[in-house]
């Protein structure tokens, strides 16, 4: 397994007293719980800055900035997540964060440096209540808040996810397809996946893509650096290469 080296960070809390985590958290898992989308988030009277035009005013440094400082909020989150026994947990509370964020609004609105902070705890109380997240979860979130990195929320969550799958020797393989696929099927390619990679375990993430008219797609290794390709627009692409068919578009 590889090594994790991890740079200590050291917090200063301007949070309420509540907010901190506890020695003890008390634990509130949900197996049922779900995604709730009616967040309350106010109405923004400026436009929020761009993150890409942020970075592009920086250049490449100001990207690796934020990829550093992720990696640092993602392995200080994992440490406590360790030392609490909820790993597992956190990693389900994580997954949770991933699909809040990954809603444009609440993006922009965390990454907008003009909104008061007492808002943005406001929301921040509403996704803790509405995904009954850990009391330690919540206290991190309110930390970026204190910090003002509530801008990277995205980032770190892609570095928990490797983070995690480092800890517990994870191979995450995402598989595309058409239809959602039956978790029969999901538990072939894990064990499929398993066999190639002689990873512990297997996390699969699953997405809808049309475009691959039938037929599905597996990414797995560093990045998702390997790719088996078992779609149907993979098939005709290759037929459409070898009848030399350049750009001529097929009729599906």
């Amino acid at each position: 397994m590889a090594t994790l080296q991890q740079t200590p960070i050291t917090f200063r809390f301007r949070s309420p007293p509540s907010a901190q985590i506890p020695a003890n958290p008390t634990v509130k898992l949900s197996l049922t719980s779900t995604f709730t989308t009616g967040l309350k988030i106010p109405k923004l009277t400026t436009k929020p800055r761009s993150l890409s035009t942020a970075n592009r005013s920086h250049g490449g440094a100001g990207a690796r900035m934020a990829d550093t400082a992720a990696g640092c909020y993602a392995s200080a989150l994992a440490d406590v997540a360790k030392s609490n026994g909820t790993l597992e947990q956190t990693a389900a509370d994580v997954e949770k964060l991933e699909k809040i964020f990954s809603d444009p609004e609440v993006s922009a609105f965390f990454a907008n440096p003009t909104v008061d902070e007492s808002k943005k705890r406001d929301v921040i109380d509403q996704i803790v209540t509405s995904s009954e997240l850990q009391p330690h979860v919540a206290n991190f979130l309110n930390i970026l808040v204190d910090m003002r990195r509530t801008d990277i929320v995205n980032d770190i969550v892609k570095a928990f996810e490797v983070v995690y799958n480092t800890l517990t020797d994870t191979e995450l393989a995402v598989v595309t397809s058409v239809v959602k696929l039956d978790s029969q099927h999901l538990a072939q390619i894990a064990k499929g996946i398993q066999r190639l990679t002689g990873a512990k375990n297997v996390r699969i993430k699953t997405v809808i893509d049309l475009s691959l008219v039938a037929g599905f797609t597996i990414r797995y290794g560093n990045s998702g650096s390997k790719l088996i390709d078992m779609s149907v627009k993979k098939q005709l692409e290759d037929i459409a290469a070898q009848l030399d068919l350049g750009d001529i578009q097929l009729a599906i």
